[in-house]
């Protein structure tokens, strides 16, 4: 690189600095953050779970609560089985797809519903990640607006991730932040197999 052209990078990373640290000195409200991961592409409880671990790393106490997940035994629950600080719940009736029972799976998301519905008045849990929760609407298995509540009058610095397909528009509405992952390729639609490791 020529020094004409490095001291032209080199405004260009200051002003870019510039910019960054007065992005920073102007955000100065402190409370929890409800973020939404949603789209139709591989990612959205991967990402939920790397700040899930995030957290976990500060010693946070948090809730991890899976809807509309397999039987089998995924890597994230043993790994996080040990922790001290998390508590999980899991639907444990498999996809719908699978199971075909609209009464055994809404009974199942209610009762998981109930189990994590004081956690959201808990002041120790820092987060809570409600994976695959956009699906709960779509078919009905709980009220949204119940739901909504508990989130809007949780204690001020406590954390909420969604994740699913097709977020509901009161879902983003309350978002602070809202990510869609989407689909440009993936190995399942070229006939590879799903793999330990990678998907569970």
């Amino acid at each position: 690189m020529t020094d004409s052209r490095a001291q032209r990078h080199n405004k260009r990373m200051q002003k870019h600095k510039e910019v960054v640290d007065a992005k920073i000195e102007q955000a100065d409200i402190e409370r929890g953050v409800v973020i939404v991961i949603t789209g139709n592409g591989k990612g959205k409880t991967t990402s939920a779970l790397g700040t899930l671990l995030r957290s976990l790393g500060h010693e946070h106490h948090c809730v991890l609560a899976q809807f509309i997940k397999g039987q089998w035994d995924c890597g994230e629950s043993a790994f996080f089985a040990s922790n001290p600080n998390l508590t999980t719940f899991t639907m444990d009736t498999g996809f719908t797809w699978d199971s075909q029972n609209f009464a055994k799976d809404k009974q199942a998301a209610q009762a998981i519903w109930q189990d994590i519905s004081p956690f959201f008045t808990d002041t120790n849990c820092r987060l809570i990640v409600l994976d695959e929760l956009t699906y709960l609407f779509k078919y009905q298995y709980l009220d949204i607006n119940e739901v909504i509540t508990a989130i809007r009058n949780r204690p001020m610095h406590q954390n909420i991730i969604i994740t699913g397909r097709g977020a509901t528009k009161e879902l983003l509405e309350i978002a602070d932040t809202v990510s869609e992952i989407n689909t440009i390729k993936h190995a399942f639609n070229q006939g590879i197999k799903a793999q330990e490791g990678i998907e569970w």
